[in-house]
C-alpha cells in the first residue's frame, strides 16, 4: 500500500508538467520518449533466462496495451481537455479494474465493484465542475480507452506474475519495451527529426522526469504493488492520485481549487480503502 500512495504522489505531478510544457509535441512522441527512457532504467536488470518464452510474449503484449496505447491516448486529450477534465475523466479507472478482474476470475466480486463505486464518488466531488462540451466526446474517449488499456494491464500483469517464481525487475523491461513498440506506428516518421530537434530543455526535463520516475520507477513500483493488494484496494488506489494533482496544481501550479470539495472528496476515498479488507490476492 505504502508503494501505491507513493506513486500516486509521483503522479500528482505529471497533469500540470504535461499540459504546461508538452502539448505541443506530438503525443505518440511523447508516449515513445516517456517508455524508451523507461525501458533504459530497466535494461541493466533484465534477465529473461528464467522467463519462458511464451510469457515474454505475454509481458511483451501487456506493456503494449498497458502503456504504448494508454500513453497515446492519454497525452493526445490533452490537446481537447483542461488539466483538471482530465484528472476528472480518470476517475473511472477503478471500474475497468474490477471489471477485468471479474472477468479473468469468472466471478462477480460485488464488494470490490462497491469500492471502486465509492471511490468514483469520491474524486467525482473532488473534481466537480462546469465544463464546455465543445470537444468533450473527443477528449472523453480518449481518456476511457487510456483508462481500460491502464486497468486491463494491472490486472493481466498479476495475473500472469502470480502463475510464475518471477523477479519483477528481471522482466519488467519487457513491458515497457512493448509499450515503446506500440506507439512505433503511430508516430509521424516524415518529420520525426524536426520534431526531435524543436524540443526544447524544459521539455526535455519535463520528459525525463516522467520518463525515468513516473514511468520508470512509478509503473514498476504501481505494478509491484498491484500484486500485494485486493482488486478493490488496487482499484481505489488508482483514484488516489486525482485529489493529489489538484493539491499540486494549487501549491506548485497556481490553480484555484475548492478546498471542501478536496477535503470531502479524499475522505470518501480514503473510506472506501479502510471499509475494503487489504487481502493479499488480486481476485
Amino acid at each position: 500500500m505504502f508503494f501505491l500512495v507513493a506513486v500516486s504522489l509521483i503522479w500528482a505531478f505529471s497533469f500540470g508538467l504535461i499540459k504546461g510544457h508538452l502539448t505541443t509535441i506530438d503525443p505518440s512522441l511523447v508516449a515513445a520518449l516517456r517508455l524508451a527512457l523507461a525501458a533504459l532504467v530497466f535494461l541493466p536488470f533484465t534477465r529473461l533466462k528464467p522467463c519462458p518464452i511464451p510469457t515474454r510474449f505475454l509481458l511483451f503484449g501487456i506493456g503494449a496495451l498497458q502503456y504504448g496505447v494508454m500513453y497515446t491516448c492519454y497525452t493526445a486529450s490533452f490537446a481537447y481537455l483542461h488539466a483538471y477534465q482530465v484528472a476528472l475523466f480518470t476517475i473511472f479507472t477503478p471500474i475497468f479494474v474490477t471489471i477485468f478482474n471479474d472477468l479473468f476470475s469468472v466471478r462477480f466480486h460485488r464488494r470490490f465493484f462497491t469500492m471502486a463505486l465509492l471511490a468514483v464518488a469520491g474524486t467525482g466531488i473532488v473534481l466537480y465542475r462546469d465544463f464546455s462540451t465543445a470537444e468533450f466526446h473527443t477528449g472523453f474517449l480518449l481518456l476511457q480507452g487510456a483508462n481500460a488499456c491502464f486497468a486491463f494491464g494491472q490486472v493481466a500483469y498479476c495475473k500472469v506474475m502470480r502463475r510464475r517464481s518471477l523477479s519483477d525487475s528481471s522482466i519488467f523491461s519487457l513491458l515497457y519495451l512493448g509499450g515503446f513498440a506500440a506507439t512505433l506506428p503511430m508516430l509521424s516518421w516524415p518529420g520525426l527529426w524536426e520534431e526531435l530537434a524543436r524540443i526544447n530543455a524544459h521539455q526535455w526535463l519535463t520528459l525525463l522526469y516522467l520518463g525515468v520516475l513516473a514511468s520508470g520507477l512509478g509503473f514498476f513500483m504501481w505494478n509491484y504493488a498491484a500484486r500485494t493488494v485486493n482488486a478493490g484496494v488496487l482499484a481505489v488506489s488508482n483514484n488516489l492520485k486525482i485529489p493529489l494533482a489538484i493539491a499540486c496544481s494549487a501549491v506548485f501550479f497556481g490553480e484555484q481549487i475548492n478546498l471542501f470539495q478536496l477535503v470531502a472528496g479524499s475522505a470518501i476515498i480514503l473510506a472506501a480503502l479502510i471499509l475494503n479488507p487489504g487481502s493479499r490476492r488480486t481476485s
